[in-house]
């Protein structure tokens, strides 16, 4: 029986290693950590970034010319949403009654993205995201995201906000979910990457954001053993590149640890949160309620879907607000 009430949700962050090798064997590796979760009264479990198949390693090591084959095969094992593998992950929800926030590499026709799902115990899709803006060598795997997702779902956990890795640098984005009045926020990072400085970022960066929402944070981190290390590059010096950099952890809105952060291997980080610490924290600080000044400052959000082809009526023609001339007078 999960263990869920009114006042406390006990939630896990998963650090697993993928199968870099086979997508259905990293499926399998989720819901074999769901079921495990159950086992522990789990009723919120978060997965890594993009952790289905794999997050995409290669190229934070590999030089651009290299980066095709590699980027290949991801795109080749790159589940779609919705697909067989999402249907796996909603029908393991539904059967332990647990909300999962999966990340995954979704394949769109000829494009991926790093993209967030939130199933609710039921099996549902609450919401489809996708990172906004990927970072740095990401931006060679990787199309960019929309507003469309910039929103907190009502689950049977409470409201659920999420973000990718370094999204939580756009104070802008993580607004967007503070204002939505999120209650559980759900951060994904690779993990094995960068190095111990990423870790101690990252840490800074989940307790700041608990703290400024008030919110609880579930984080999740990536891990790969030394030997998938070695499949991704035999250059030991790059090897360094992918070690290190792994912090999951939960956080509590007064910017606490609820449970040791999981820095090295694999494990379940597991703590029951106390939903009454929100009003706590908030009571004194709500930076979206009593806290803020609207009238100075505001946050405009665009949250229409990104669309390449724009539906005109018939007969009607494009308009501008802005005149097509002077900017490039000679």
């Amino acid at each position: 029986m999960n263990h869920v009430s009114k006042r406390t949700v006990r939630a896990a962050a998963a650090q697993i290693a993928p199968d870099l090798d086979s997508a259905d064997g990293t499926l399998a590796r989720v819901l074999e950590t769901m079921r495990d979760a159950a086992r522990r009264g789990v009723a919120l479990i978060v997965f890594p970034e993009t952790f289905l198949p794999y997050y995409p390693y290669f190229s934070f090591v590999l030089p651009p010319v290299l980066q095709g084959p590699p980027h290949l095969l991801l795109m080749d094992r790159a589940p779609t949403v919705p697909g067989p593998t999402t249907d796996a992950v909603a029908a393991a929800a539904r059967e332990l009654g647990m909300v999962v926030v999966l990340g995954l590499n979704e394949r769109d026709h000829g494009s991926l993205y790093n993209t967030q799902l939130i199933f609710d115990a039921d099996g549902r899709l609450l919401l489809k995201r996708r990172k906004i803006t990927p970072t740095y060598h990401e931006r060679m795997v990787w199309g960019q995201g929309d507003g469309a997702g910039l929103t907190a779902v009502d689950t049977r956990v409470g409201r659920v906000g999420a973000l990718a890795c370094w999204e939580h640098y756009n104070p802008l984005a993580r607004y967007a979910l503070m204002a939505e009045h999120e209650e559980i926020h759900c951060a994904q990072f690779p993990g094995s990457l960068v190095g111990p400085i990423f870790a101690d970022q990252m840490g800074v960066t989940i307790r700041h954001h608990a703290l400024e929402a008030g919110c609880f944070v579930v984080n999740a981190t990536g891990w790969l053993h030394p030997e998938q290390i070695r499949s991704i590059t035999p250059d030991e010096k790059l090897q360094g590149a992918l070690r290190g950099g792994c912090h999951t952890a939960i956080v509590s809105p007064e910017g606490k640890y609820l449970a040791e952060p999981l820095t090295e291997g694999e494990g379940l980080v597991i703590a029951d949160l106390d939903m009454a610490l929100i009003a706590k924290r908030k009571r004194m600080m709500d930076s979206v309620g009593h806290y803020a000044r609207p009238e100075l400052l505001s946050l405009a959000i665009r949250r229409e879907p990104a669309a390449t082809t724009l539906a005109l009526p018939a007969g009607s023609a494009p308009t501008f607000t802005e005149p097509l001339t002077g900017a490039f007078d000679a």
